[in-house]
Parts: structure tokens; sequence; C-alpha cells
């Protein structure tokens, strides 16, 4: 039966429609937020998947063109692969959904959220948010729920609960966090050097509003809700453990984890496996589960080491941070280059720069964004952690950690007037144990200002890790987790930011939520690693950007013209320009609003296209001194090309104080010549004059 439910939120009314599309999907929520409107639903399969250790959870964010009035580009005229936005708010619908489902559960859950109309008053990608929790809440699908997310925004100081479009363009941030009744599951943000104290007020402010939501989804669940279905747990036997611990005790495993060498773990935790493989050979039921009990039991052992014990795996002290090392310029003609090290984590940052025009062009439902001017893109080969399978391209996980790094670093560059050049930063993973994606902010940072961008200051990442005991005060937060405490703890908390304060945050849990100490407590822990990254690894390297950019990069020189007169520069079918391009060598932009982008690395060429490009705009009078190109010899006289499409004439008596018998006893074609503009006629004929008494007189008065 068709319901109907509403709510004011943020000065907008959110409703939600159920029963009135979608009725075979477990659960599903026609929602309306504004005039944007998103169909999520949430379908699970009826068994197990078989062959897996892991919950498989897929979500979708489907942008369809016809949302925005448009018809999608390209030869076949439909929308094609998941764009870089629909990837990315995916992973975020799924960051704080994950962990509140059963961690014994394997059916396969599909989350997906189709956009059918964008107000751009109203966030298609926070409305799919509400909508996928809510779906789930009502379905028949196990889930812990409900959760609830408020996205803020910054203006002038004053936080803006799920702003506008107009608004996010003008916002000092944008923090995305969900809540579960009592606690933050997720935060995700952007900001440009917001203080730590500042955002810590904006995740709760966020988080106050979470728990309205989250009383409006109760009532959809009370009057909608259908029974939760009960399922095959896929949990490891108790008495299988047992029997593990028999054979290995826990000092053993202890020993096994207990060292900072990633492969020198795997190998010790390969053994006790096949040890346990033959020990159980004739039990397949316990074979078939044997890989998860070896986890688990790396999981509760690393996990009372770190929270009883005070112990990390590789020795470390709870706030100590691995082994640090920056460099520039080991990658010889690139633009910039960087390398960042961090114990067993590096990444190579390469940096390429090039004119406006390269800009990266966006189709999506944001019409407010249409190009993209810098772009960091992240990739994680098989090598960079010892194991051998074919790059098929970035997936999620990568197209993620790009748009991270992306993200910290977009607050500190120069604008497109200060530095008219698009950017291209490239993190290639070259050693991976734990957060490779906060390596690559240092390492972008490096790449950057080894490259000559003028960035405004350096940014530096770093990520925390927690592990918590049976209440909420049981819990030690960690600074800079390997991997290792990664997979086993519960947290990973990643921040990137300035001297200033933050840029960025993304915070990804395996339990249901933080407490407001927590939060605290790994953002102040952030900022203590963060500046001393700044201060001690990274200054000593680069200091600041350098003044220009490399030999082998790209120079550019703007100028302004008239817009009326672009089309003098292009000329007819562009002759005009193609003939500057032809002669110099350089690539040349011109916009609408008349401003002229000349990129070459030659800068004499630049010099030679702009001043050919100044000619052209600028209006010949009489008096002035030009050089040009001698290209029509007449019985009369000469004729010299001033500028494309200007030319003037020289009378055979203006050639010399001289007489002259013949024109070619003075120049000839091809000649460069300096010349006065001795007239401009009414039909715009230029007369000129090369005779040296005119041109010392002229040189006389300046």
């Amino acid at each position: 039966m068709y319901k109907s439910f509403s709510m004011e939120l943020a000065g907008r009314t959110l409703t939600v429609d159920v029963g009135r599309v979608a009725a075979q999907a477990n659960g599903a929520a026609f929602m309306h937020y504004g005039d944007t409107t998103v169909l999520s639903t949430a379908t699970a399969s009826d068994k197990p998947r078989d062959g897996i250790d892991f919950f498989p959870l897929s979500v979708e964010f489907e942008e369809k063109m016809y949302a925005v009035g448009k018809i999608p580009g390209g030869f076949n005229k439909r929308e094609g692969k998941a764009s870089e936005n629909a990837v990315l708010t995916a992973r975020v619908i799924d960051r704080p959904m994950r962990p509140l489902f059963p961690k014994d559960y394997r059916n396969d859950v599909t989350l997906n959220n189709l956009v059918l109309s964008v107000d751009p008053e109203c966030s298609p990608e926070y409305t799919a948010m509400l909508g996928s929790a809510i779906a789930t809440c009502i379905s028949d699908i196990p889930f812990d729920g409900p959760c609830a997310t408020t996205q803020i925004g910054m203006i002038d100081g004053e936080f803006i609960v799920n702003p506008t479009a107009a608004q996010r363009k003008v916002s000092d941030m944008a923090l995305t966090v969900a809540s579960t009744r009592e606690k933050v599951i997720m935060i995700e943000a952007g900001a440009k050097e917001v203080p730590e104290d500042v955002m810590i007020q904006a995740i709760f402010k966020a988080h106050e509003v979470n728990q309205d939501i989250i009383k409006f989804i109760d009532t959809i669940v009370a009057e909608c809700g259908k029974e939760k279905h009960s399922y095959e747990s896929c949990a490891v036997p108790e008495e299988l453990f047992a029997a593990i611990r028999e054979i290995v005790p826990q000092e053993e495993m202890e020993a096994a984890v207990f060292t900072d060498e990633k492969q020198k773990r795997e190998e010790n935790i390969k053994a006790i496996t096949e040890r346990l493989e033959e020990a159980f050979a004739e039990n397949e039921e316990w074979l078939a589960v044997l890989g998860e009990a070896v986890y688990q039991y790396q999981k509760k052992t690393v996990r009372k080491m770190i929270l009883k014990d005070h112990k990390r795996p590789d020795g470390r002290g709870i706030t100590e941070i691995r082994p640090l090392a920056a460099e520039i310029d080991i990658v010889p003609r690139v633009h910039g280059s960087g390398m960042f090290t961090r114990g067993q984590t590096q990444i190579l940052n390469v940096c390429t720069l090039a004119p406006l025009s390269e800009a990266q062009k966006l189709d999506g439902l944001d019409e407010n964004e249409t190009s993209k001017r810098y772009m960091h893109h992240y990739n994680f080969p098989s090598y960079s952690v010892g194991e051998t399978k074919p790059s098929r391209g970035p997936g999620r996980r990568e197209i993620g950690h790009g748009a991270l790094a992306e993200k910290a670093l977009i607050p500190v560059l120069p604008s497109e007037e200060e530095f008219p050049y698009a950017i291209r930063t490239v993190s290639e993973t070259m050693e991976s144990n734990g957060s490779t994606s906060q390596a690559s902010i240092c390492a972008s940072t490096l790449s950057l200002m080894a490259a000559g961008v003028p960035i405004k200051a350096p940014v530096a990442g770093i990520s925390c890790g927690l592990v918590t005991g049976d209440t909420d005060d049981d819990y030690i937060v960690l600074t800079d987790i390997q991997g290792l405490e990664d997979f086993f703890g519960d947290m990973d908390f990643k921040v990137g930011g300035t001297h200033k304060g933050i840029t960025s945050i993304q915070m990804d849990i395996k339990i249901h939520g933080l407490t407001r100490p927590i939060i605290e407590e790994a953002i102040a822990k952030t900022r203590e690693a963060r500046l001393y990254i700044l201060d001690e690894i990274m200054k000593p390297v680069i200091a600041e950007p350098r003044k220009e950019v490399g030999e082998f990069a790209p120079k550019i020189e703007q100028i302004t013209i008239d817009p009326q007169k672009i089309g003098d520069v292009v000329g007819k079918q562009g002759k005009v320009i193609n003939k500057i391009i032809d002669q110099t060598g350089v690539k040349i932009d011109i916009s609408d609003d008349g401003s002229v982008s000349v990129c070459g690395t030659d800068k004499a060429m630049i010099d030679k296209a702009v001043a050919i490009i100044k000619s052209i705009v600028t209006d010949i009078e009489p008096g002035q001194i030009l050089t040009g190109t001698v290209v029509r010899i007449m019985n009369f006289g000469a004729f010299v090309e001033l500028a494309p499409n200007k030319d003037g004439m020289i009378h055979i008596s203006k050639l010399s104080d001289k007489r002259v018998a013949k024109v070619e006893d003075v120049v000839n074609i091809g000649d460069e010549v300096t010349v006065k503009v001795i007239e401009v006629d009414k039909m715009g004929r230029i007369n000129l004059s090369m005779k040296p008494g005119d041109l010392e007189q002229e040189a006389h008065k300046e």
C-alpha cells in the first residue's frame, strides 16, 4: 500500500513515498527533496554466496542525463560507465552502511540509486544517501539501522545545513557526516584550511541534525518496515577456534605477527596456515572456513596486543610514525616529481603542466561544474604489494584515493589568473603497507612545488587508527596505521592539511560509530603528526615552490584583447591564427571574453607570437614606428606586412633620403624593415616611410 511521509529539512521539504514504485525490491524509497527525485532500492539474494569471506555489498549511483534535460554525448547517445562523481557517491553511501550489516552475513546485497530529476537547490547525492538508508531500514534485509546523513557548509564563519549549489560554490567547507542514534559513523570533508576546533563543531552540528532525520526514519519504519529475514550464518565455529589454539598457542601467533616487515609476517602466517591445513585435512567443513578462522585469530591477537599490552606489531609506540623520507627531481625531463616514503608505503608523484584548454571537460548532472583544471590520479599496481595480476585500469578504490588527494590539495592551488595552467599529478604506488592516499598528498605537494606551481602552503596527510574494547571508554587511538592495523582495527581516520588547518578528512570505520572524545583525539593526533611531517621531513627537501616552471614545462603568456577583434586574430577559416602557430610553434587559446593564452617551450617564440597578436589588435596610427616584412614590390614602391592582413606602402620617394632609381636597390621581398607611419587615409590605406630623417625625428620626439 502506497504511503507518503514528509519532513522539513534545512528549509526544504523531504518526502518519502513507500509502495509507490519498485514493489518487488526488498525495500524501495521514492525520494523527493525539493524537485530532486531519486529512487533508492535495496535488494538481497536468498542465499549466501559460496566461497567468500566478506560481505558482498554493491552500491550504485546512476546518473541519468534526462534528469537535467540533456541528451548524452557520444555516438550511442546513452549513458556509459559510471562517472567519477557517481563512483565517489557510491563509496560515500557504502562506508557508513557497511558496518551496520551483520558481520557473518554473506548474501549479496545491492543498493541502487536512480537519479530521475535534479533541483540545483537539493543535492541528488545527498538525497541518495538518505534514500539508501531508508530503503534498507524498511526492507527485510538484516540491518542495524537507522543511520542518517547531513552535509554542512560554512560561509562567513556560519554553518549551513545541506547547502544549495550556489552556497557550495562559495563555502569554505564541504562536510558530510553520517550518524547512528548515538555515534558518528562516517566523515568526509574538503575544506579551505579550516581549524580543527571549527571542524569538530561542524561535525557535531551535523550529528545533531542527523538525530532529527533518524526520528523521521523511525516513523517510516514503524508503519512500513518489514520483518527482518533470517539468514544462514557464516561465522567460524567456536570449536574450530579452540582446536586452532591447541595447535598454535597465543604466544606463537603473537611472535608471528610481531614484525615490521610485511613479507616476513605473511610468511609466518602462511607457515601456520599450512600446519593447520595438515591437521584438519580430514575435516572439509573446517577447511572451508580455515582462512577466515586464521584471519580472526590474527585479528584478536593484534587487538589484544595493542589494547591490553600497548604493543604494536612493528614495535612502534602508540603515537610513533614509521621512518619517513622525502625526495624531489628523481625523474628527469618531467615537469615536476616527488617521492614520499613512510615505512613500507612509498608514492612517486609526477606533475604535468599544460594550457588551460587541456582541463578535463565534465559531462554530468552538476551544471555548475563543466570542467576540472586540477586532476589527481592514483594508481595501485599489484607489484606494490608483492602480488602478480594484470592491470585492468583504475577501480573504485583507485578513483576514491585519487579524489581524496585531489580534494586535499585544491584549497592551496593558485588561481587561474595567478597561474594559467591545467595541472595533473599522478601518484604511482611503488610500495604499499597502509595509508597510500595520505602519502599521495605529501608526494603531490613535493611534486607541485618542484614543478614551480605557486601553491599557497604545503599540505601533508596522515592516518590514525583505533582499537576498541568492550566499553566506550576502552580504546586506543594509533598514529600512522600500517596495513595490518587497518585490517584488524576499527578505524581509518585520514586527515590532510596545512599548518593553518584541515583541507580533507575521510573516516572509515568497522564498528557502530565513534564518540566525541575519540574523534577529538584522532583529529588532535593527526595535526601533531602532520606538522611534524611538514616541518621535519618535507621542508628540508623543498621549503617553497620554485620561482619558475622547469625547462621542459610549457611557458604561458597571457594577454587580453578586445573581444570584438578576436575574429581578426583568428582570420577567415583560421588562416591568421594558424599562420602564427606555424611561424612560432606555440599553442594559442582564445576565450570569448578576449583572454588569450600563448603556450610554448621557447620563450622567444612565445614573445614573437604575442607581438604578432598585439600588432593585429592594435590600431595603426600616424607617427608609430613599426617593424614589418616586405611582401610585394612595385615600380612605385614596396608593400610591407605590418601584421597579418595589415599592409602599408612605402613610396619609392620615402625609401631613402637620397634619390632612389629602383626599389630593389633599397629593399627586396622578405626583408625585415623598420618604418614610420606617415598617414592612414580615409580608405584605411597606410602610407609608410623608411627615410632615416623621419625615423630619427620620431625617435627624437620620444
